[in-house]
């Protein structure tokens, strides 16, 4: 199967909590799809602290996975938006 790009895209999405609109992530996504998975190496801003939980509400957003061999967070429907 084939990688993601690892340069990926230029344009940055930033990533919220929909419980508690707190910033989870600075992320390159590319398409203007929903938020689907977030592969690691394309956060640029990692706000948590723990992997996968609100650092303010400790909801679980994401799940840790393997996407095509490339480390990444499958994200959990409603948990997340992004502008």
């Amino acid at each position: 199967m084939a990688k993601p790009n690892k340069k990926g895209p230029t344009k940055t999405v930033d990533i919220f909590c929909t419980k508690c609109k707190t910033q989870l992530f600075k992320y390159r996504k590319g398409g203007k799809g929903a938020l689907v998975k977030c592969f690691k190496e394309r956060i640029s801003q990692d706000f948590t602290i723990k992997r996968c939980l609100c650092p303010n509400c400790g909801q679980s957003f994401a799940r840790e996975t393997l996407i095509k061999g490339t480390p990444a967070y499958k994200i959990i429907g409603g948990k997340v938006w992004f502008k």
